[in-house]
């Protein structure tokens, strides 16, 4: 903060004040003095005529004194310079009040900034799996706490639960687990036919639900224009209900048909069936390099006859590798003698 300008205070008004009264004694000695000396016409008329003593004293007399405002012993305030003060330390505290306003937000904006890096390092540095595990297995001791307390004090455990359940909640979960027992033990391979048959099932469930208005909207498409190319009529019955027959058999699908073959999906179809085939192809390469991991290939040269032999190759490659690596590259190039 620089430092504050000098401002005139009281007594140096004073001084400023006899010191200009002063300099105006002087001025007007120097003219009463300046005034006495005669000029030359002046002193010729003297000699003709006897000046009469009247205007030697009117001359002699002194000018009448300056007014008591300019006296040095009689200081006047001075208004201006106690109004810019004023002002000055105003705006000086203004100026202070916002410094101080910006060093409060300041400091907030820091603290706030390293509670968030805080809160930001102690998530990354957590397991979200870890927190998982730990909260199913809260869950867990708690559940059979519980269990203990109510067997503990004569009561039925299962009743005590059900008393937090509806009857439709309690039946869809227990057709909840049922369902997930059955998919456990139907984890395991059986056959192919059975693999099959999980893929077709997996894909139906990915499939979603049905475009019915799609589906009624083509095919009222179809059968109008079956019946502008007079291959299908429509007949109105005695209740009112329309049907429509067939003449030449060409409308309705059999076994003979082929105009599935005509049929042309929308872009959404075909992108859905894109994605589809990319999620199955991920999968599958993911499976592989699984595998690849827990048996340790790493995709080379197989140099094993079953699981021993390569435990055991394995084995002399973590020994002798480093010694054999040389030897096996020349061989492969042909350079070795």
């Amino acid at each position: 903060m620089p430092p504050a300008k000098r401002r005139k205070t009281k007594p140096s008004a004073e001084k400023a004040e006899s010191t200009e009264a002063s300099f105006d004694t002087q001025f007007d000695t120097q003219k009463m003095t300046s005034s006495e000396q005669p000029t030359p016409a002046a002193g010729a008329e003297t000699q003709q005529r006897e000046p009469s003593p009247e205007p030697q004293t009117s001359a002699l007399q002194p000018e009448p004194a300056p007014p008591a405002s300019k006296s040095p012993t009689e200081p006047t305030p001075a208004p201006s310079t106690g109004t810019s003060s004023s002002d000055a330390a105003a705006k000086a505290a203004e100026r202070l009040a916002r410094f101080r306003a910006l060093q409060e937000r300041a400091k907030s904006s820091s603290s706030q900034n390293l509670k968030e890096a805080t809160k930001e390092s102690q998530r990354l540095s957590s397991d979200p799996n870890q927190l998982t595990a730990l909260g199913r297995k809260h869950a867990i001791a708690s559940h059979k706490l519980l269990k203990a307390e109510v067997e503990d004090s004569g009561g039925d455990f299962e009743r005590k639960r059900a008393w937090d359940w509806t009857i439709e909640e309690s039946e869809r979960w227990d057709r909840r687990v049922k369902k997930k027992e059955a998919h456990r033990d139907d984890t395991a391979f059986r056959d192919y036919n059975q693999e099959a048959k999980k893929s077709y099932k997996r894909q139906l469930r990915n499939m979603g639900a049905p475009d019915i208005e799609r589906y009624t909207r083509d095919k009222m498409a179809a059968i109008e224009k079956a019946a502008a190319a007079g291959t299908l009529e429509i007949v109105e019955t005695e209740d009112g209900e329309m049907i429509a027959v067939d003449k030449d058999g060409s409308f309705f699908s059999t076994a003979d048909s082929t105009s599935f073959a005509q049929h042309k999906p929308d872009k959404a179809a075909i992108d859905r069936l894109v994605s589809d085939m990319k999620k199955a192809e991920e999968a599958q390469l993911k499976k592989r390099r699984d595998r690849i991991a827990a048996n340790g290939d790493d995709g080379g040269d197989v140099t094993y006859i079953n699981e021993k032999n390569k435990q055991f190759n394995q084995k002399l490659e973590r020994f002798y590798n480093k010694y054999t690596t040389e030897i096996r590259n020349s061989f492969e190039r042909g350079t070795m003698v």
